[in-house]
C-alpha cells in the first residue's frame, strides 16, 4: 500500500484501505481529538473550494500527515452533504477534480491506477499518448467548447480516440468531477450532525456571502428600477392579465430565478393571468428553475435571443451596450463587479 499515493488521491480504493487500517472509524473521525487535524483539513478543503475554487496544498511528508490528508476527504464530503447546497456541491466537485489534475500531471505513473478507479475505458500507448473509447470521450468532453475537443477533429481508430497525455488527464478531471456529483450528497445520520454543526455553520455563513457576491442583486433582492425594459414590459403584461407566449414566460422565470427570487415570488406574478393554472404553472416554474430535477435550472436568454423571439421591448441607450438582460441589471444596480468570472 502506497501511503503517498493514497494521500494524493484520497478517492482511491487503496486510500480507503489505508484509512481503515490506521484509524478508528467515522464516529471517531467526527469527534475524537485524535483526528482534529483531519477535521480542520477537511473543512479547509470545502472552504477552499467555495471561496477560491481550489483545494489548499498540504504537507504530505510522513505517515501522520498522509493519514490526516486521507481522512480529511471523507470528512469534507460529509460536510458538503450536510449543507446540501448545489452550488457548494458543484464547486467542491470541480475543485477536487482540478486538484487531482494538478497532481496527476506531475505523476504520470499513477494515470493507469486513476483510469481503473474511475472505470474509464482507455489504454496507454506508451508513446506519450492515450486511447479513450469514443463513448467515454463524448461523455467527458461534452462541456469542452473549443473546436479541438470536437470528435470530428480527433484521431479515431477502432472506436478509440487518441489523445495527448495532458488532454487525457483533462478528461479524467471531468470524469472525477462527474463521479463526485453523482455520489453526493450522502445520507448523514442525525446522530452525526451534532458533532458537525459548528463547521457546517461556518460553511453556511461563507456560502451566503458567496451567493450574495454572485447575485446580480448583491443579495439585496429585486429592485424594479434596475430591470431592463424587456423584463419590465413582460412583468407589466403579466400583471395586466395578458396571456404571455411560452418564450416570454421562460425568459421571465429564468431572469427572476437568476435574481434569487423563490418559487412563491415568481408564481405570484403569473397568478393574475386569465389562463392561470396553478398546477401547470408550478410544474413549469419548478422545471425551468431546476427544482424538479435537482439542477441549477436554465439560464436567462441573451439579448439576441430575446430579439429573435420578439421580446426586446423599448430598448434604451444602455441596451445598446449590453448583450444580456442580467448585465443591464448589474450595471444599473452598480453590482457589475460582482459578476462571477467563470
Amino acid at each position: 500500500m502506497d501511503s503517498l499515493r493514497a494521500a494524493r488521491y484520497p478517492f482511491l480504493s487503496e486510500a480507503s484501505e489505508f484509512a481503515e487500517a490506521n484509524s478508528e472509524g467515522i464516529e471517531k473521525l467526527l469527534s475524537s481529538e485524535t483526528y482534529a487535524d483531519a477535521r480542520e483539513r477537511g473543512l479547509a478543503r470545502v472552504m477552499g473550494a467555495l471561496d477560491n475554487h481550489t483545494i489548499p496544498e498540504n504537507s504530505l511528508s510522513g505517515e501522520y500527515n498522509r493519514l490526516m490528508e486521507v481522512l480529511s476527504y471523507p470528512y469534507a464530503r460529509i460536510l458538503v452533504s450536510c449543507v446540501g447546497d448545489r452550488l457548494l456541491l458543484k464547486r467542491y466537485a470541480l475543485a477536487e477534480a482540478e486538484h487531482m489534475n494538478h497532481i496527476l500531471t506531475k505523476d504520470p505513473d499513477s494515470v493507469d491506477i486513476i483510469v481503473k478507479e474511475l472505470e474509464v475505458n482507455a489504454t496507454d500507448n506508451r508513446d506519450g499518448t492515450m486511447d479513450m473509447h469514443f463513448a467515454d470521450f463524448l461523455r467527458f468532453s461534452y462541456v469542452m467548447k473549443a473546436v479541438e475537443w470536437k470528435l470530428i477533429n480527433s484521431q479515431i481508430h477502432n472506436g478509440f480516440v487518441t489523445l495527448t497525455r495532458d488532454k487525457f488527464v483533462r478528461l479524467l478531471q471531468n470524469a472525477y468531477r462527474l463521479k463526485i456529483e453523482s455520489e453526493l450528497p450522502l445520507n448523514i445520520p442525525d446522530d452525526f450532525k451534532k458533532d458537525l454543526a459548528s463547521n457546517v455553520a461556518k460553511i453556511d455563513l461563507a456560502l451566503s456571502a458567496v451567493k450574495a457576491r454572485l447575485s446580480p442583486t448583491g443579495g439585496q433582492g429585486m429592485n424594479d428600477a434596475y430591470l431592463p425594459p424587456c423584463i419590465r414590459t413582460i412583468i407589466e403584461m403579466a400583471q395586466a392579465g395578458q396571456n404571455l407566449p411560452h418564450s416570454a414566460r421562460f425568459a421571465l422565470v429564468t431572469f427572476l430565478h437568476a435574481l434569487g427570487l423563490d418559487y412563491g415570488q415568481i408564481i405570484a406574478i403569473f397568478a393574475v393571468s386569465p389562463d392561470f393554472n396553478e398546477a401547470m404553472s408550478e410544474y413549469q416554474i419548478k422545471h425551468i428553475t431546476g427544482e424538479l430535477n435537482g439542477t441549477e435550472g436554465y439560464t436567462p436568454p441573451v439579448c439576441s435571443t430575446m430579439k429573435t423571439n420578439g421580446l426586446c421591448f423599448d430598448p434604451d441607450p444602455l441596451c445598446e451596450r449590453v448583450k444580456h438582460p442580467l448585465s443591464y441589471y448589474r450595471i444599473k444596480s452598480g453590482n457589475y463587479q460582482r459578476q462571477p468570472k467563470e
